[in-house]
């Protein structure tokens, strides 16, 4: 009998992003309500729900085999986990997650060494006191348990530090960005039994092929246009394809048929470039994923 991987999902602002991935990449997860233990049309995977601040922890104890966290939740557990795969999605922006270093607009802490003696308010806790320890810089650390933000603000800790993506919230509560701790992005991880398991590890690697290429297709779109025989070289030498493009001959006729795939942020200048140089009927189509 086949082994059943135990894959952890994370619960939070995590959740439905990595629902929608994993539609995306081939999967379809159901949430039932209020269960813990999601339905997944894959009878070699069964789904558990986790917080991504303990998913490492129960990976690396061997209650899950495998599961999907942060980078920086990864570090503040310090645990010994096997990272099958990084996985860089967001709805939000297309910037990395950052943890910074935030104090009010009008403090006169300047650079992280002002903070000697001062108190700093995060849910990274370890993190951050590794982090200036490591820079022999005397700072208390003390937990907060949400609106991290107000803390600064109303004077019950000198500076906070918080992950933002676009910096907005950071800015609508008045404060500043002065450094920069880590980057971080939600990554596929496993346990080194799991790992080591043959029947796992290959489920894994299809995973991560599926994933990857689910967020790899999320970045590109497809083109496809007709193009006179004497503006074909014309056409082609504008074309930033992975590989080269596709052509093919149209019946009975001296036009081609030309297909490629692009990153989806330049089509916009692209295909203004390419009807001037001659193109017609260009067509373009999302991609669900590419391997």
């Amino acid at each position: 009998m086949k082994k059943r991987l135990k894959l952890g999902i994370p619960k939070g602002s995590l959740q439905n992003a990595t629902i929608d991935l994993f539609k995306r990449s081939g999967w379809k997860i159901n949430i039932n309500g209020r269960s813990y233990f999601p339905e997944i049309d894959d009878s070699d995977i069964d789904c558990a729900i986790c917080r991504a601040q303990e998913m490492s922890r129960n990976v690396e104890n061997g209650t899950l085999d495998a599961g999907l966290t942060g980078k920086d939740w990864i570090a503040e557990s310090k645990s010994d986990v096997h990272v099958v795969a990084d996985l860089v999605y967001s709805k939000v922006s297309a910037r990395p997650a950052r943890w910074v270093l935030a104090v009010t607009y009008d403090s006169p802490i300047k650079k992280i060494e002002d903070l000697s003696g001062k108190k700093i308010s995060t849910e990274l806790v370890e993190f951050t006191k590794n982090y200036f320890a490591e820079r022999n810089i005397d700072v208390k650390v003390e937990f907060s348990w949400g609106a991290t933000e107000a803390k600064v603000v109303s004077g019950l800790a000198d500076a906070i530090v918080e992950v933002t993506e676009t910096e907005s919230t950071i800015r609508a509560h008045g404060l500043r960005i002065i450094h920069e701790l880590m980057q971080t992005n939600t990554q596929l991880i496993a346990n080194h039994t799991a790992w080591r398991d043959p029947e796992k590890q290959d489920k894994l690697e299809q995973i991560k092929l599926l994933l990857q290429g689910a967020l790899l297709g999320e970045k590109m779109v497809g083109l496809k246009m007709n193009v006179p025989d004497g503006r074909l070289k014309e056409i082609v030498s504008l074309l930033p394809s992975l590989n080269a493009p596709t052509i093919a001959n149209l019946y009975e006729s001296d036009w081609f048929s030309v297909e490629i795939v692009v990153n989806s942020d330049i089509v916009r200048d692209l295909i203004p470039r390419l009807l001037r140089h001659g193109a017609e009927g260009i067509i373009e189509y999302p991609l669900n994923k590419v391997v």
